[in-house]
């Protein structure tokens, strides 16, 4: 008969240090595809958001943050 050891690693995940958050924004109203530029930063996101309201008053917008994450072990 075989013996099975288990051994439990604690990890953590992280931001990826060589990477970036982005921030993007696009416009719900239909038909309209407007859409933010991407960016690092996400006040100037929200402003473009902000700029395309009061031009168009279009006040409903998808926002998204993408950042990639690594895991490692803490031992």
């Amino acid at each position: 008969m075989s013996r099975t050891i288990l051994r439990y690693v604690k990890h953590r995940i992280t931001q990826h240090p060589d990477t970036d958050v982005t921030f993007e924004a696009e416009c719900l109203a239909y038909p309209c595809e407007w859409t933010a530029n991407a960016s690092p930063d996400g006040a100037a996101v929200d402003v473009e958001c902000m700029s395309h309201t009061g031009r168009t008053g279009h006040t409903s917008f998808r926002r998204v943050c993408t950042s990639f994450a690594l895991v490692v072990r803490t031992e």
